[in-house]
């Protein structure tokens, strides 16, 4: 993921053999090799990095900064830097993202919905002059 070590970055694994029912919130990275049925969040949302990787299956909403797809999500996905789809990813469901890469051979089943970056989106700054009080000359 341009130039960042995501081995250093990740903190959790779920392993190819474990399934989970409910909703998973992590920080940090999370490495995703088996199942998850239910919502994948980032609890610190800026820093955070999650690898599905091509043997994992979600279904459930995800929501994270940098994703790193290569695996199956069933369910609306919401990455607020990076989302990367690499060659076995598969996405069902809607994707809203700031930056995207997507490789050959990479699915979505869904809208995908470009989301700016929030400092190069915000409007211009509007100052207004104060009204002159009744009597008061300018």
């Amino acid at each position: 993921m341009f130039g960042r070590n995501a081995k250093s970055e990740i903190d959790s694994l779920i392993g190819i053999s474990a399934r989970i029912e409910g909703d998973l919130v992590f920080t940090g990275g999370l490495r995703i090799d088996g199942e998850v049925h239910g919502n994948v969040v980032a609890a610190d949302g800026n820093d955070s990095v999650l690898i599905v990787s091509e043997h994992a299956r979600i279904e459930g909403e995800v929501r994270c900064a940098n994703l790193v797809v290569n695996g199956y999500i069933a369910g609306t996905v919401y990455s607020s830097d990076l989302l990367e789809l690499q060659p076995k990813g598969r996405i069902h469901g809607d994707v809203h993202y700031r930056l995207l890469e997507m490789h050959g051979g990479a699915l979505v089943t869904g809208k995908l919905t470009h989301e700016p970056d929030l400092a190069m989106s915000a409007p211009e700054p509007v100052f207004h002059l104060g009204v002159a009080a009744e009597g008061a000359s300018a």
